[in-house]
């Protein structure tokens, strides 16, 4: 029998999927430029640094921003800036900056496994 989460899980055509990235696209790179800007800034400080604490809440803050807005729509972070689409038998795959969902991989390989789709 399926879990509960299992069920409540959305499913992705590879059409919907592609269908969805624009906007998976916009939320991610404006939380890229957000958290390159707060590295470029935490790179400049010394380790001593007392703004340093919270420039690192800042970002570690936007990051799970970023994974809540892209799980708000109906895929799932696998990690940073890494988004899965759920099809039932495995997952389309995108990560940040491809500009398409070109990948599949099955749910026990990873994004490692990742294949290209033809």
């Amino acid at each position: 029998m399926a879990s509960e989460s299992e069920l409540e899980r959305k499913r992705f055509t590879l059409e919907e999927a592609r269908a969805l990235l624009p906007k998976v696209r916009e939320i991610t790179e404006q939380a890229a430029e957000e958290l390159r800007d707060l590295a470029q800034s935490l790179g400049a400080l010394d380790e001593g640094d007392s703004r340093r604490a919270v420039l690192e809440q800042e970002y570690l803050e936007r990051l799970n921003d970023w994974a809540e807005e892209v799980q708000d729509v109906g895929a799932e972070v696998k990690g940073m800036f890494l988004v899965d689409f759920d099809n039932g038998e495995g997952y389309y795959c995108w990560k940040w900056p491809e500009q398409e969902v070109d990948h599949f991989h099955g749910y026990e390989e990873g994004f490692a496994g990742r294949l290209r789709i033809n």
